[in-house]
C-alpha cells in the first residue's frame, strides 16, 4: 500500500479525534465559567490550534519506528483556569470528560456511518471504510487512554475532582510527572520485562481490554455485529 494512501486513510481520522477533543474541553469550559481557553482562540475546530509538534506527530513517529508496545501521542493542551468555573470541583470533572465524551460520540458516528457504505462506488467505498474503521479504532483508544486516573490525563483530573481531599491532593501533586510515568508504565517496563522474560505491560493489557470492550460495545449498538 502506498505511503500517501495510507496517509488519506489515516490523517483525516487523527486530525478529527484530536481536534474534536481538544474543542470539546475548551468548549465545556467556556460554557461552566472558564473563558481562557476563549481568550486564546482555542474554542475552535481548527487542527492548527490544537496540534503539538511534539506530542501529536514526533513522538508518535519515533514509537511508530520504534516498534513499541503502544503507541500514544497528545495535543497542546487547553488552559483551563478551575477556579474561574462556576462549581469549580464539579466543573473539572464536566471539562475533563468532555474530551473522552466527544471521542466516544465521535466513534459512534463512525460506526453508524458504516451503513451508508453502501450508496458508494466500489474504491470510495473502500476508501471510505478504511477511514471509518481508523476512526472508530482511534477515538475509542483515545477515550479510553485519556481515562487512565493519572494525571494530566482527562482521567486524572477526574479522579481529583471525585477523591476525598487528602487523596485528591496527594494524586494531583503528580500531575507534573505524569507523562514520565505513562512513558515508565507504557514503554520503560514492558521492554525491560521482555529482557528479563517477564510480562511486565500490564498496563497496555488494561488498557487494551477496556478498548475492545468499548469497540464491541460500539458496535454492537450500532447494529454492526
Amino acid at each position: 500500500m502506498e505511503l500517501a494512501y495510507i496517509l488519506s486513510i489515516w490523517l483525516l481520522p487523527v486530525l478529527v479525534a484530536i481536534t474534536f477533543h481538544e474543542a470539546a474541553h475548551a468548549y465545556a469550559a467556556r460554557f461552566l465559567g472558564d473563558d481562557t481557553a476563549s481568550r486564546l482562540g482555542r474554542v475552535s475546530l481548527n487542527p492548527l490550534r490544537h496540534i503539538d509538534p511534539f506530542g501529536t506527530i514526533l513522538l508518535p513517529g519515533l514509537l511508530l519506528l520504534a516498534r513499541s508496545p503502544f503507541l500514544f501521542g497528545y495535543a497542546k493542551p487547553v488552559p483551563v483556569n478551575f477556579r474561574a468555573l462556576r462549581n469549580p470541583r464539579i466543573g473539572m470533572v464536566l471539562v475533563a470528560a468532555a474530551g473522552p465524551a466527544m471521542n466516544i460520540v465521535l466513534a459512534i458516528a463512525a460506526a453508524l456511518s458504516f451503513h451508508l457504505l453502501v450508496y458508494l462506488p466500489g474504491a470510495v467505498a473502500q476508501w471510505t471504510a478504511l477511514n471509518l474503521k481508523n476512526a472508530l479504532v482511534i477515538n475509542v483508544v483515545l477515550a479510553v487512554f485519556n481515562l487512565f486516573p493519572l494525571p494530566p490525563l482527562d482521567g486524572g483530573r477526574i479522579a481529583v475532582g471525585l477523591l476525598p481531599d487528602v487523596l485528591a491532593k496527594q494524586l494531583a501533586r503528580l500531575e507534573r510527572y505524569g507523562m514520565i510515568i505513562l512513558i515508565g508504565l507504557l514503554i520503560l517496563l514492558p521492554t525491560l520485562g521482555s529482557r528479563l522474560g517477564v510480562d511486565l505491560g500490564f498496563v497496555s493489557h488494561v488498557i487494551s481490554k477496556a478498548t475492545n470492550a468499548v469497540l464491541g460495545a460500539i458496535l454492537r449498538l450500532t447494529g454492526n455485529i
